[in-house]
């Protein structure tokens, strides 16, 4: 449901507002419609998108057209350079989005629960950047079944945990700016240490807020851009802020300025923004899960490679962050799911036990954020192993949202 007069407006990526949509990833070339083709038997609608580059960059998806409900979309990007994300749209919001789709990586699934209307897929650096799709019908609602009243109220739960998280992130983000302030950059760096978790522990819960007078396609209204961008993702037309603007100051720079000063305090009102919009969040079963699949995409592109913390190299900090905010997403999910498929939750259960002991050994009490430094002997030695236990933690974690949707 739209915010009022609120200062931004919502894009629905995991947690969707009202019964408009949930998480949605689709392509974004032309391809021929289809009422339904993608349809299954068990009442999953299946798309496919890929990316590739053939003289030029596209991204063609399987079918334009499917019926309302639940959608499992499977993206693969096989040699496109210029396009590294897909967009759902509707009057200019973003509903969903998928970020980091690096050629080469293995094709990645989810499921959204879509009702009837018009949308358009974008996709940034397509040589065809938009492309009509529509949603037909109206979803049927959601079986009364004692899993189905699980899972909701798994959801319930859930959202009390991100709000928690979120209000710990403003104290957090207030006490680097205070300290920025002061000049003190030793402090300073242990704040940023400290901060960063609680945005990675759900930042694919909160990345779907555009400010009010903004186009979704536009980057300095993006909420999520403006607090998380990387040197590697910068727009121009931009400019540099947010989190990793702060960081480059004081780790690689090692001085704070007054540009310094100015970063940390957009950085705080950036983020008191969003804990101010985070509660009007409306979880279904699918967006935890969605997500939790998310966050360990993010690790496989972002955090195993250092290109996140490219300054203070506290990339394990967040990858474990990461993997923490997945399993929370799993375990209030965890009752409702024990009954729809016991084995799946036991599996999913099992990896994330031999995740969790993996991350213990890189536990440093005495570095930033109480891991070591993924500093570049550290990568070269064990970001293949740590990538390979993330990825059969991935595998049955992906196949979680098409269950939960269909409970």
């Amino acid at each position: 449901m739209p915010l009022g007069d609120t200062t931004v407006r919502p894009l629905l990526t995991l947690g969707a507002l009202g019964a408009a949509t949930a998480l949605v990833l689709t392509g974004c070339a032309s391809a021929s419609p289809s009422d339904g083709a993608t349809s299954s038997s068990d009442k999953v609608s299946r798309v496919t998108i890929t990316l590739t580059n053939d003289g030029s960059d596209a991204c063609s998806v399987s079918t334009t057209k499917v019926p309302a409900g639940p959608v499992t979309f499977t993206v693969e990007n096989e040699s496109s350079t210029a396009i590294t994300e897909v967009e759902l749209l509707q009057d200019q919001r973003i509903l969903g989005e998928k970020e980091n789709l690096a050629p080469g990586l293995g094709a990645v699934r989810f499921t959204a629960t879509l009702t009837g209307g018009e949308y358009q897929v974008y996709c940034p650096g397509a040589e065809r950047e938009l492309t009509d799709f529509t949603v037909t019908g109206k979803a049927a609602s959601t079986a009364d079944s004692s899993a189905a009243s699980l899972l909701r109220d798994g959801t319930k739960g859930y959202a009390t945990y991100v709000d928690g998280q979120v209000d710990d992130m403003v104290t957090a983000v207030r006490k680097l700016q205070s300290d920025v302030d002061a000049g003190d950059l030793d402090a300073a760096k242990r704040d940023y240490a400290d901060a960063r978790p609680y945005y990675e522990h759900i930042e694919s819960d909160v990345d779907g807020f555009v400010k009010e007078g903004y186009k979704a396609t536009d980057n300095a209204g993006n909420l999520d851009y403006l607090i998380d961008m990387r040197a590697s993702n910068l727009d121009p037309a931009v400019g540099w802020s947010g989190f990793h603007a702060v960081e480059k100051d004081l780790f690689q720079d090692g001085a704070i300025t007054a540009s310094t000063k100015r970063t940390a305090a957009a950085l705080t009102a950036d983020v008191e923004l969003l804990a101010k919009l985070v509660p009007t969040l409306d979880y279904k079963p699918e967006d935890l899960a969605n997500g939790a699949a998310g966050l360990l995409e993010e690790v496989q592109s972002n955090k195993i490679t250092g290109e996140e913390e490219a300054y203070s190299h506290i990339d394990l900090v967040d990858l474990a962050a990461n993997v923490e905010g997945a399993r929370q997403a799993f375990a209030y999910l965890k009752p409702g799911l024990a009954k729809v498929d016991p084995s799946l939750t036991k599996q999913i259960a099992k990896q994330f036990d031999t995740t969790n002991a993996m991350m213990d050994r890189y536990r440093d009490a005495n570095g930033l954020g109480g891991f070591r430094t993924w500093d570049e002997t550290l990568r070269n030695a064990d970001a293949n192993a740590i990538s390979q236990q993330v990825q059969a933690l991935q595998d049955p974690l992906s196949r979680l949202a098409e269950k939960v949707a269909t409970a």
